[in-house]
C-alpha cells in the first residue's frame, strides 16, 4: 500500500525546501525529519520494536523502540511524545525525553529498493516496567524485545541479521554507551 502522507523535504542544514508524499521521499531518496526513542531500564537494557512484515523499508527487522517522521508543522519533540503514545501506549512529558544526539542517516533497503535519508532526532526515555505492558501499534509493528546493551557489541553477523543495518553503525553504538552511562 503507497503511503500518500505529506511530510517535509528539508535540506541539509534542516530548512524545509518543499513537501512530498511519503512515498515519494523514500523512492527516490529526499531528505526528511525523523525522530527515534530507545527506551532503556535500569537493567541495562534495551527495547526494541520488531517492524511489520509489510513495512516499506526494513520489514520484519528488529528496530528502535519508537521512531516516527517528523509530520508537517510539528517539532521533533513532539513528535517523539506523539509517537511514544501511538507505539507504545505510554504516555510521556517533554521533560521525560534526553536528547541524545542529531545525526545524518542514509539507509539503503535492497529489498525494497527504498532509501530513508534523513536528519534525525535520537532520544532517550526510562521505562522500568515489563514489556508486556508495551502496546504494539497494529501495522506498524509485531512486538518488543529486550536485549541487553552489552551484547550489541559483540553480536555475530549472524545474530546483528535479526535488527536493521543502521543498529550497528557506530554513531549508534555511541548513542548505546550513552545511553548506558545514563542508567
Amino acid at each position: 500500500m503507497i503511503d500518500t502522507r505529506i511530510l517535509e523535504i528539508i535540506d541539509e542544514n534542516d530548512k524545509v525546501v518543499g513537501k512530498e508524499t511519503r512515498h515519494e521521499i523514500h523512492k527516490n531518496g529526499l531528505l526528511h525529519r525523523e525522530i527515534h526513542v530507545w527506551l532503556y531500564n535500569g537493567e541495562g537494557e534495551l527495547f526494541f520494536q520488531k517492524r511489520a512484515n509489510d513495512k516499506d523499508t526494513f520489514p520484519g527487522l528488529l528496530d528502535a523502540s519508537v521512531g516516527g517522521h517528523v509530520e508537517v508543522g510539528d517539532s521533533y519533540e513532539e513528535t517523539a511524545v506523539k509517537e511514544i503514545k501511538e507505539e507504545t501506549g505510554l504516555e510521556i512529558k517533554s521533560k521525560d525525553l534526553k536528547l541524545i544526539a542529531k545525526i545524518r542517516q542514509v539507509a539503503e533497503d535492497k529489498i525494497t529498493n527504498t532509501v530513508n535519508n534523513s536528519i534525525k532526532y535520537i532520544y532517550a526515555c526510562r521505562y522500568d516496567g515489563p514489556v508486556g505492558k508495551l502496546r504494539v501499534e497494529k501495522g506498524k509493528a509485531t512486538g518488543f524485545e529486550i536485549v541487553k546493551i552489552n551484547s550489541l557489541f559483540k553480536m555475530t553477523d549472524t545474530e546483528k541479521l535479526r535488527f536493521i543495518p543502521n543498529v550497528f553503525d557506530k554513531e549508534i553504538l555511541n548513542i548505546f554507551r550513552k545511553i548506558k552511562e545514563n542508567i
